[in-house]
């Protein structure tokens, strides 16, 4: 088992906090992106929708991931599973030092997520407190915070997945590093 972390960076402007709109652990926030099969290297066309909300059983009935799907050339099957309480929000200040927020970590097995895709479901907060609803499918976002009285922005978003490995080898802590 491989564990990928999926972590993203933007430029933000007078904003703070970016997130899914129901917080990092959010049941209903749909994760898009593509999967490569760790059996044969194929990476397929369209991308694959998890969500913690979402769950289906293993072909081997032994349990549940909340994504299970055959390889399209190969025919292998793999799965992934979404791991919470590890995810925070893209603060104003990570994004100053252009540094990745850690969002989600995903058990996948059989195959590699990449490609991450941001769509709609995201909020934000004006350094003077106001909330924003935020659409990322274009890949930025523009507005103006009335309350501040300055415009608000976010740009050059991405995502990016890395291995990481769990701190106790034994599986008895949920803590990665």
């Amino acid at each position: 088992m491989v564990y990928y972390l999926l972590s993203i960076a933007a430029d933000l402007d007078n904003l703070t906090d970016l997130q899914p709109r129901g917080g990092c652990d959010d049941p209903t926030y749909p994760y898009y992106f593509k999967v490569k099969c760790e059996g044969c290297g194929e990476t397929s066309l369209k991308e694959s929708c998890v969500m913690l909300s979402e769950q289906v059983p293993l072909s081997t009935g032994k349990g549940v991931a909340h994504l299970v799907q055959k390889c399209k050339l190969c025919g292998r099957e793999g799965n992934v599973q979404m791991i919470t309480g590890h995810g925070q929000p893209l603060t104003l200040q990570q994004s100053q030092r252009e540094e990745y927020g850690k969002l989600m970590i995903f058990d996948s097995r059989g195959f590699e997520p990449t490609d991450f895709s941001f769509a709609d479901g995201w909020k934000a907060q004006s350094i003077a407190g106001t909330s924003f609803d935020v659409d990322l499918s274009t890949g930025e976002f523009a507005e103006y915070d009335d309350k501040g009285k300055h415009p608000v922005g976010i740009v050059n978003v991405r995502a990016k997945f890395s291995i990481v490995r769990r701190k106790d080898r034994q599986g008895r802590k949920d803590s990665f590093i």
